[in-house]
């Protein structure tokens, strides 16, 4: 029987024969590849991946490609939505990070993180283990300048807040929420009738305890792992309303320096670390409204009719951003989802 892991190394593994072919490396490698990761260490799951990445491309390689983590996009003073334009000026080598961070550079970078798009687990897996989807999704990160390798998850993000439970859309109405600097993020909570602001997580943690905004959205595991609760964040809501994928890529110029042999040898390291990231993904996933409900945090768990009303509600933004970002591809992810759909 075919798993979901097979399917997503067919489709990994289609998108590698499809690149261009590449010679052997022209110049000496560098002592250290720099590669910008958004999360401050690698307590978080996707730290996790980015550190395992690092050691198996030295394992991989023999020693011969060494790749460091900066955390907390440090390259960049925090602001992880320049990191693929700080890419294409040799500033980062390696990228392990959410796509919609990039957005602003290639703005189909944002598609995964469409509301609702792909609501649970099994929709997910469907679209990352599409060999066609990847392949499309690969080329356009291609083109823009990055040498895609694998996919991981960054996991599904939930809301919280301060003032009151949010069970149906009317209650975001007048919330001051923390959101990345991505228009997607703002326009689908503008949409709800909260006030979204923008600014670093570096920046979001003194907001929410000075009570400067209301609430913030991420996974479950960040909201743990900075105590959010102790900054009045009373009340959780897991309405799993975007997962983004977690894509490892090397930067074209440093990608066409290496040899045959080390490309290989680094894209089976970074499918190896991403098959371990999922893993710890989900295994935070399924036990994570015990773990904040232990915390004193009431988590509101919508229903299946309570969830068709947030998909209604996030419409518009949907229908705009899906022209945005090219009705073809969206309308490919959307035919891969409702098929999984219908097998179960």
């Amino acid at each position: 029987m075919t798993t979901r892991r097979d399917l997503l190394n067919l489709g990994l593994a289609g998108v590698a024969v499809g690149a261009p072919a590449v010679t052997c490396a022209q110049q000496p490698y560098k002592a250290e590849y720099r590669m910008s990761v958004a999360p401050p260490s690698a307590a978080f799951a996707w730290g996790k991946g980015a550190e395992r990445f690092a050691i198996l491309a030295r394992d991989y390689t023999e020693g011969r490609i060494n790749i460091k983590p900066y955390w907390g996009a440090s390259l960049l003073q925090g602001q992880q939505d320049r990191e693929f334009a700080a890419m294409r000026q040799g500033v980062i080598d390696v990228l392990c990070g959410a796509p919609v961070n990039w957005s602003n550079t290639v703005k189909e970078c944002g598609i995964f993180m469409l509301p609702f798009i792909t609501p649970d687990h099994r929709a997910f897996d469907a679209v990352i283990s599409s060999e066609a989807l990847t392949r499309d999704f690969f080329s356009i990160v291609r083109r823009a300048g990055a040498e895609p390798l694998a996919i991981g998850e960054t996991g599904f993000r939930q809301i919280s807040n301060s003032k009151r439970a949010i069970t149906k859309p009317a209650d975001f109405k007048g919330l001051k929420i923390r959101v990345a600097g991505v228009p997607l993020f703002q326009d689908t909570l503008a949409s709800l009738g909260a006030n979204p602001a923008s600014m670093p997580w570096s920046d979001a943690y003194p907001a929410l305890a000075s009570g400067a905004v209301d609430g913030q959205e991420n996974p479950i595991e960040v909201f743990v792992a900075a105590k959010l609760h102790t900054l009045g964040q009373k009340y959780l809501t897991k309405w799993n309303c975007t997962n983004d994928i977690l894509l490892f890529a090397i930067a074209n110029p440093v990608w066409q320096s290496w040899s045959s042999q080390d490309q290989n040898a680094i894209r089976a390291a970074a499918q190896q670390a991403a098959r371990e990231q999922i893993q710890i993904v989900r295994k935070l996933y399924q036990g994570d409204v015990e773990v904040v409900r232990g915390l004193g945090v009431e988590v509101h768990v919508p229903t299946h009719a309570e969830m068709d009303e947030w998909v209604r509600a996030t419409r518009q933004p949907y229908a705009r951003w899906k022209a945005a970002f090219g009705p073809e591809l969206v309308t490919k992810i959307e035919e891969v989802v409702a098929a999984a759909r219908r097998r179960f």
